[in-house]
Protein backbone atom coordinates (compact mmCIF):
# COMPACT_ATOMS: atom_id res chain seq x y z
CA UNK A 1 0.00 0.00 0.00
CA UNK A 2 1.36 3.50 -0.93
CA UNK A 3 0.56 6.02 0.90
CA UNK A 4 1.70 8.54 -0.98
CA UNK A 5 -1.21 7.48 -3.77
CA UNK A 6 -3.34 7.39 -0.67
CA UNK A 7 -2.97 11.31 0.26
CA UNK A 8 -3.09 11.81 -3.22
CA UNK A 9 -7.07 10.14 -3.64
CA UNK A 10 -8.16 11.90 -0.32
CA UNK A 11 -6.87 15.46 -1.94
CA UNK A 12 -8.70 14.04 -5.06
CA UNK A 13 -12.09 13.62 -3.57
CA UNK A 14 -11.26 16.62 -1.85
CA UNK A 15 -11.36 18.75 -5.28
CA UNK A 16 -13.92 16.69 -6.93
CA UNK A 17 -16.40 17.88 -3.89
CA UNK A 18 -15.43 21.11 -3.96
CA UNK A 19 -16.02 21.67 -8.00
CA UNK A 20 -19.58 20.90 -7.46
CA UNK A 21 -20.93 23.85 -5.82
CA UNK A 22 -18.94 26.20 -8.53
CA UNK A 23 -20.00 24.00 -11.78
CA UNK A 24 -23.73 24.18 -10.44
CA UNK A 25 -23.61 27.54 -9.52
CA UNK A 26 -21.88 28.74 -12.63
CA UNK A 27 -24.16 26.77 -14.83
CA UNK A 28 -27.29 28.17 -12.88
CA UNK A 29 -26.04 31.47 -13.63
CA UNK A 30 -25.71 32.31 -9.96
CA UNK A 31 -23.02 33.77 -8.24
CA UNK A 32 -21.27 32.26 -5.59
CA UNK A 33 -18.39 32.35 -2.86
CA UNK A 34 -14.72 31.52 -4.56
CA UNK A 35 -11.12 32.61 -3.19
CA UNK A 36 -11.45 35.26 -6.15
CA UNK A 37 -13.97 37.20 -4.48
CA UNK A 38 -13.42 40.39 -2.22
CA UNK A 39 -12.95 39.05 0.87
CA UNK A 40 -11.75 35.59 -0.58
CA UNK A 41 -14.05 33.04 0.04
CA UNK A 42 -16.74 35.38 1.71
CA UNK A 43 -17.68 37.81 -1.39
CA UNK A 44 -19.21 36.64 -4.70
CA UNK A 45 -17.59 35.50 -7.81
CA UNK A 46 -19.32 35.73 -11.02
CA UNK A 47 -21.26 32.44 -12.69
CA UNK A 48 -18.05 32.74 -15.21
CA UNK A 49 -15.09 32.75 -12.68
CA UNK A 50 -17.17 30.10 -10.95
CA UNK A 51 -17.39 27.70 -14.22
CA UNK A 52 -13.82 28.30 -14.71
CA UNK A 53 -12.83 27.73 -11.02
CA UNK A 54 -15.11 24.60 -10.84
CA UNK A 55 -13.59 23.24 -13.89
CA UNK A 56 -10.00 23.73 -12.37
CA UNK A 57 -11.18 21.78 -9.62
CA UNK A 58 -12.22 19.04 -11.71
CA UNK A 59 -8.68 18.64 -13.42
CA UNK A 60 -7.02 18.39 -10.21
CA UNK A 61 -9.10 16.03 -8.91
CA UNK A 62 -8.79 13.81 -12.41
CA UNK A 63 -5.20 13.81 -12.40
CA UNK A 64 -4.46 13.65 -8.79
CA UNK A 65 -7.40 10.49 -9.02
CA UNK A 66 -6.22 9.15 -12.85
CA UNK A 67 -2.74 10.26 -13.10
CA UNK A 68 -0.79 9.19 -9.55
CA UNK A 69 -0.74 5.31 -8.92
CA UNK A 70 -3.27 2.81 -10.44
CA UNK A 71 -7.01 3.92 -9.25
CA UNK A 72 -9.22 0.72 -8.37
CA UNK A 73 -12.85 1.13 -8.09
CA UNK A 74 -12.76 -2.44 -6.46
CA UNK A 75 -9.62 -1.60 -4.40
CA UNK A 76 -11.36 -0.64 -0.95
CA UNK A 77 -8.03 1.46 0.38
CA UNK A 78 -8.17 3.89 -2.66
CA UNK A 79 -11.88 4.49 -2.67
CA UNK A 80 -12.13 5.11 1.21
CA UNK A 81 -9.09 7.64 0.62
CA UNK A 82 -11.64 9.47 -2.04
CA UNK A 83 -14.60 9.65 -0.53
CA UNK A 84 -12.69 10.29 2.82
CA UNK A 85 -11.56 13.36 1.16
CA UNK A 86 -14.55 14.45 -0.16
CA UNK A 87 -16.81 13.88 3.03
CA UNK A 88 -14.75 15.66 5.26
CA UNK A 89 -14.18 18.71 2.64
CA UNK A 90 -18.06 18.38 1.75
CA UNK A 91 -18.26 18.61 5.90
CA UNK A 92 -16.28 21.61 6.32
CA UNK A 93 -17.83 23.47 3.36
CA UNK A 94 -21.67 23.09 4.75
CA UNK A 95 -20.55 24.70 7.81
CA UNK A 96 -18.54 27.31 6.26
CA UNK A 97 -21.09 28.33 3.75
CA UNK A 98 -23.93 27.29 5.71
CA UNK A 99 -24.13 30.90 7.28
CA UNK A 100 -24.20 32.64 4.12
CA UNK A 101 -27.14 30.57 2.88
CA UNK A 102 -29.30 29.18 5.68
CA UNK A 103 -27.83 26.30 6.18
CA UNK A 104 -26.84 26.38 9.37
CA UNK A 105 -30.35 27.20 10.82
CA UNK A 106 -29.50 25.87 14.03
CA UNK A 107 -27.24 28.49 14.46
CA UNK A 108 -29.12 31.45 13.09
CA UNK A 109 -31.85 31.23 16.45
Amino acid sequence: MNWLELIAYFFGGAFLTNAIPHVVAGAMGEPFQSPFAKPPGEGLSTSTVNILWGFFNLLVGYLLICRVGEFGLRTTSHVAALGLGGLLLGLFLARRFGRFHGGNAEEQS
